[in-house]
């Protein structure tokens, strides 16, 4: 099931909107009090969207009852349950369901004696197969499938590279907490896209879904979007401003001076926050990187200005360094950091490209699979240089990416 919804006569107003496609799309009205709804001469009108928008901005000033002439399908609701089949949809259509009887045009006061109907309204569409009793609607179609192969996929790299992660962070050395937070981050992203297979694979049976899981895939994702922001905000803030006061065979490192530890602080609470709030302004489980209202649009601000200032920053550090090996760390460094921030602002703008039931499809699907190439960079960039440093006659030089543990006299890793 797509949608249902359970209502009460609404007098001309809308009572619901939903995106047809297909051949055999339906909706299905169930009624209480059959007795009132013929007696009132209850009727459902179908508008296609752009043809209300049309209708509501005409410059005619078309009556009550001429706007719900113009309806694309009717239903008359004269029995206990009826079935109307809207065929021949060649792509999907926004279509807006409103009620009407005998007393909606009328200005008398009639109609508040009369007793309400209370009716349900399930509306379909079909499946690949044109089955429409177990589907997903035109803006879902797809999503269960990718998370499925997300999830193989996580399952299937865990099985191989789990062990030698393992014995890299259990025995410690320069990478040792970085390793730490991007795994916890991973983590968290993997159990994200788990909670969402399990959502939408009920939802897939009964149109609900499992309404905790999908609240705990926006957790988990929010809590990896928060655990990424802090790890790169650390390691590039340090550089940034305590600039001066380091030696320049130290250009960047994770610091905890309280100047670079505090801005990275407030920047990880103000996204914290703005992801919050979005959360709690879109009810929806299918849609969280979608950005449609004031705290979306804020988040893409927020990540083109960090975007911006940790690409500066780097690109400074790229400029200046004369060492083949640090340089091409630093860019390979910018470029997970880049992809991990900019995602978001630029599939938002390339969604713009595509039909409106695709946009959220787009954004989630591409912001998800950024993100994960983002963090095998990172990876790979980190257990390489890890390992180098080990085996390295080098490793008495200091890294150019550590941990400062805040003394100034020797690098402690």
């Amino acid at each position: 099931t797509s949608t249902v919804i359970a209502a009460r006569d609404t007098q001309g107003q809308s009572i619901g909107h939903f995106e047809f496609h297909g051949d055999h799309a339906l909706l299905c009205v169930r009624i209480n009090n059959i007795a009132v709804a013929i007696g009132k001469e209850a009727k459902l009108y179908l508008f296609q969207a752009q043809e209300w928008l049309k209708l509501q901005e005409s410059s005619h000033g078309y009556s009550c009852s001429e706007k719900l002439s113009r309806a694309q399908l009717t239903m008359t609701m004269n029995q206990t349950e009826h079935n109307l089949t809207v065929s021949q949809i060649p792509s999907p259509q926004t279509w807006h369901v409103f009620y009407a009887d005998k007393y909606t045009c009328r200005d008398d006061k009639e109609n508040s004696q009369v007793e309400d109907i209370p009716f349900e309204m399930v509306l379909l569409n079909p499946d690949a197969e044109g089955n429409p009793f177990d589907h997903f609607s035109a803006r879902e179609s797809g999503l269960h499938e990718f998370f499925f192969l997300l999830v193989l996929v996580y399952f299937v790299i865990a099985c191989i590279y789990a062990q030698s992660l393992w014995q890299a962070i259990k025995k410690g050395g320069p990478m040792h907490m970085i390793l730490k937070v991007l795994t916890t981050a991973l983590l968290l992203q993997a159990g994200s896209a788990l909670a969402n297979y399990i959502h939408f694979s009920r939802y897939s049976k009964n149109g609900i879904g499992v309404p905790f899981m999908g609240s705990l895939a926006e957790f988990f994702d929010i809590a990896s979007q928060i655990h990424m922001l802090y790890l790169l905000l650390s390691l590039c803030m340090g550089w940034t401003i305590v600039r001066m006061k380091k030696s320049q065979s130290r250009p960047l490192q994770w610091d905890s001076t309280p100047a670079s530890t505090g801005i990275a602080v407030f920047i990880v609470i103000t996204q914290s926050i703005l992801l919050l709030w979005k959360q709690f302004e879109d009810t929806s489980h299918h849609s969280y990187h979608s950005h449609h209202n004031l705290a979306g649009i804020l988040l893409i601000i927020l990540r083109i200005c960090l975007a911006l200032s940790l690409g500066c920053g780097l690109y400074q550090i790229i400029t200046v360094e004369r060492s083949t090996l640090k340089r091409e760390f630093y860019i390979t460094f910018a470029k997970g950091c880049i992809l991990w921030f900019l995602c978001h602002p630029v599939l938002t703008c390339i969604s713009i490209l595509f039909s409106d039931y695709q946009r959220d499809k787009v954004i989630t699907i591409g912001v998800i699979l950024c993100q994960s190439v983002s963090m095998v960079i990172l990876y790979r960039l980190f257990l390489s240089h890890s390992l180098y440093w080990e085996v390295s006659s080098l490793s008495s030089v200091t890294l150019p990416l550590t941990i400062s543990s805040g003394h100034k006299s020797r690098p402690h890793f």
